[in-house]
């Protein structure tokens, strides 16, 4: 069975809206794109290993709206994603079928996302796909979450955590915070959610 790995920027409310940049996302009116560049983390040496160690290559799995900005960038900025137009894209698409970018394959419904995850294969990570990452937490099927925390609040724009995440208990495996701020942390699927009564 392999993994399925949630990577995520996001703010201290949970946007996960075009980190990246003015134009990469302006649904809803949503006018702050590009929130991340005045923490990039680069800046800071151990973040920038940490972030390197998470964009070896591993197979994608994509929201529709997310695999048509990866196809347009990169293909031709390979030499910052070593291996990224070598491993498969699985691209979570009712309507597309097809992709002039090498190695994408089209999946059509849950379904064809579960019999991926009970295949053999390496860890499949999902970037961006705020649509399909919320079906992932609808079913249940992610294993690990890296997220990357901004101390920003935005107030407005898409949410990872949407009204279809299920309870779930995570167990942190790894974090960093770095010289500006920025929470690195990852966390594994840890079962279910327990509750009890403090100093009880």
């Amino acid at each position: 069975m392999r993994k399925i790995i949630v990577l995520s920027f996001i703010t201290l409310d949970g946007v996960m809206q075009a980190p990246g940049g003015p134009d990469e996302d302006t649904s809803s009116g949503f006018t702050y794109g590009g929130w991340t560049a005045p923490y990039f983390y680069e800046a800071d040496e151990a973040a920038g290993e940490l972030m390197a160690k998470q964009m070896k290559s591993a197979d994608l799995l994509l929201g529709r709206k997310t695999f048509d900005i990866f196809a347009a960038y990169w293909p031709e900025h390979a030499d910052m994603w070593p291996g990224i137009n070598d491993v498969t894209k699985y691209v979570m698409s009712a309507t597309m079928t097809k992709s002039d970018w090498k190695n994408s394959v089209f999946l059509k419904s849950v379904d064809d996302i579960k019999k991926l995850k009970n295949s053999k294969g390496s860890d499949i990570q999902v970037h961006g796909s705020g649509n399909l990452v919320q079906t992932l937490f609808k079913h249940d099927l992610v294993d690990e979450l890296w997220l990357k925390t901004f101390p920003v609040t935005l107030g407005t724009g898409k949410r990872l955590f949407g009204e279809g995440t299920i309870p779930a208990a995570f167990t942190v495996t790894e974090s960093l915070v770095t010289s500006n701020g920025v929470i690195f942390a990852n966390y594994k699927r840890a079962g279910e959610v327990k509750t009890g009564t403090v100093g009880a």
